[in-house]
C-alpha cells in the first residue's frame, strides 16, 4: 500500500483537528441551549402560576376565582384545586388534566407529560398558614423543542461548512507553503547529478525555508566536495602508480624476452619487488590521507626515520643526477603525529621535486616549530618564482622551469603532498626559495 505524502498526512491532520473541535463547540453550543429553553419554560410556568395566585381570594375556608383579564384567561393554561375540587381547568385534553390533578397533591413541584409536549407546574395556595387549594400551570414545550431542533441543523449546517472551508483552507496554504520545498528538493536532486556547482544561496537562514535551503546547499557542498575527493584521487592514484607499474612491467618483459643468469633473475625479481612496495606504500598512504579527511583516528611514527625513508626512496633519482642528498638528523628524537607511510609520501614528491632541479646537492632536515614538526627540503636548483609558489601546487600546473624542459614530471606530486598534508592539519609552502613541509606532533 503506498503511504500517504506529508501534505495529505497534515491536511488530514488538520480536518480531524477542526472536526473535532467543531463537533465539541457544537455540542456544548446545544447542551446549553437546551438547558437554557428548559429553564425558560420553568420560569414561564411560574409565572403562570404566580399570576393564577394573584387571581384567587379567600373566602369562608374556601377559594374564590376572580374575574381574570382576557390575558391571562382560558389561554393560560392553568387549574385551580380546592379541598379535593377542581375550581378551574382548561382545555388541555384528558391526558394532561390527570397529570395535572396527580401533581396538585405533592405541590410544589413540576413535571413533564412527554405525550403531550407539556410542563407542569404545581404551587400550594396557603392562607393564614393554612392551605386551601393548588395551582397547577402547564406550558407547552414544543415551541422551545421547535426551536432546539433549528438550533441544531443550524449549528450542524454551519459546522459542515465551516469545515469544508477550513479544509480547502488547509489544502490551499498546504500546497502553497511545501509547493517551494518540493521544487527545491527537485533542483537539489537535479543539481545532484549535473551541476555540482549551483547553489539556492538564499542568505542566512530565518525561517524554515531558508534553513531547508542552507541545509540543501551545505549537502551540495559536501557531495561537490566527495566527488572533487574521488576525482582528486583517481589522479593522484594514477600520478603515483604510474612509474612503479611502468617499471615492473617493463623489467618482467625484459626478463622473460630471453634466457637468463639466475643473478640476473634475482635481480630482476628484486626491482620488481621494490616497486610493488612502492605501490603497496602509496596505496596504503592514500588510503591513510582518506581515512584522516572522514576523521580517523591518527597513528604516530619517528620524524627522522621519515626523512631517512624519503632520501632513499629518491637516492637513485639524485644518483643519475650526480647530487648530494642527505637528511640531517635533529638534535633529540622527534615523533609526528601520523603514520610513518603518509608522512613519507608527504615528503617524497618535495624531495623528488628537489632532486629534479637540484644542480649538486639537496638537503632535508627536521626540527620542532611552534609544537608541530617542520621539515626544510634545501637545494641549489634555479628556485621558485615568486608568482608560483601557489600555482605549482595545483594538479597539472608546472612552473616555468619544468615546461622549459627541465625537470620532467607531471605536476601532481607537489599537489598530492599538500593535499596529504592538509588533510592531516599540515601543510606544504615555498619560503625563502625552499619547501616547507609542516605536520602535526605526537
Amino acid at each position: 500500500m503506498t503511504s500517504l505524502g506529508i501534505r495529505r498526512r497534515l491536511l488530514f491532520a488538520v480536518t480531524g483537528i477542526v472536526a473535532a473541535a467543531l463537533v465539541a463547540t457544537i455540542a456544548a453550543f446545544n447542551v446549553l441551549l437546551t438547558r437554557q429553553l428548559s429553564a425558560d419554560a420553568s420560569r414561564l410556568a411560574h409565572s403562570r402560576a404566580a399570576a393564577a395566585l394573584a387571581l384567587l381570594r379567600p373566602a369562608g375556608g374556601r377559594l374564590v376565582v376572580r374575574e381574570a383579564p382576557d390575558a391571562a384567561a382560558p389561554d393560560a393554561q392553568v387549574w385551580v384545586f380546592s379541598r379535593g375540587k377542581t375550581l378551574e381547568a382548561p382545555s388541555a385534553g384528558e391526558l394532561v388534566g390527570r397529570a395535572a390533578q396527580e401533581l396538585a397533591g405533592r405541590a410544589p413541584g413540576s413535571t413533564d407529560v412527554s405525550a403531550a409536549d407539556t410542563r407542569l407546574y404545581a404551587a400550594p395556595v396557603v392562607v393564614g398558614g393554612s392551605r386551601l387549594g393548588t395551582v397547577v400551570a402547564a406550558v407547552s414545550l414544543a415551541p422551545y423543542e421547535q426551536t432546539r431542533r433549528t438550533a441544531l441543523v443550524a449549528s450542524l449546517a454551519l459546522g459542515v461548512v465551516l469545515l469544508l472551508a477550513a479544509a480547502l483552507g488547509a489544502r490551499w496554504l498546504l500546497a502553497s507553503a511545501l509547493l517551494p520545498v518540493a521544487r527545491m528538493t527537485r533542483q537539489a536532486s537535479e543539481w545532484s547529478e549535473r551541476e555540482l556547482d549551483e547553489r539556492f544561496a538564499l542568505g542566512e537562514p530565518h525561517d524554515e525555508l531558508t534553513e531547508l535551503a542552507a541545509t540543501l546547499d551545505a549537502l551540495l557542498d559536501r557531495l561537490a566536495a566527495g566527488l572533487r575527493r574521488e576525482r582528486r584521487f583517481s589522479a593522484e592514484l594514477s600520478h603515483e602508480l604510474r612509474t612503479p607499474l611502468a617499471r615492473i612491467i617493463a623489467e618482467s618483459e625484459l626478463a622473460l624476452l630471453r634466457e637468463r643468469s639466475p643473478d640476473q633473475y634475482r635481480d630482476a625479481l628484486e626491482l620488481v619487488h621494490g616497486n610493488a612496495r612502492r605501490l603497496a606504500q602509496t596505496v596504503d598512504a592514500l588510503v591513510a590521507a582518506a581515512r584522516h579527511e572522514a576523521g580517523a583516528p591518527r597513528g604516530t611514527a619517528d620524524a627522522f626515520a621519515v626523512a631517512s625513508e624519503a632520501v632513499d626512496a629518491c637516492s637513485a633519482l639524485a644518483a643519475e643526477r650526480g647530487l648530494r642528498l642527505e637528511a640531517e638528523p635533529p638534535a633529540r628524537p622527534i615523533r609526528l603525529g601520523v603514520e610513518a607511510d603518509l608522512a613519507e609520501r608527504i615528503l617524497q614528491p618535495v624531495v623528488e621535486n628537489a632532486c629534479r632541479y637540484g644542480r649538486s646537492a639537496v638537503q632535508l632536515s627536521v626540527a620542532r616549530s611552534d609544537g608541530a614538526v617542520a621539515y626544510s627540503v634545501a637545494d641549489d636548483g634555479p628556485g621558485v618564482n615568486e608568482d608560483e609558489r601557489d600555482r605549482i601546487f595545483e594538479a597539472g600546473v608546472r612552473g616555468r622551469v619544468a615546461e622549459s624542459g627541465g625537470g620532467g614530471g607531471a605536476g601532481l606530486g607537489l599537489a598530492l603532498a599538500r593535499r596529504l598534508a592538509r588533510s592531516v592539519s599540515g601543510d606544504v609552502t615555498v619560503e625563502d626559495g625552499n619547501f616547507r613541509i609542516v605536520l602535526p606532533a605526537g
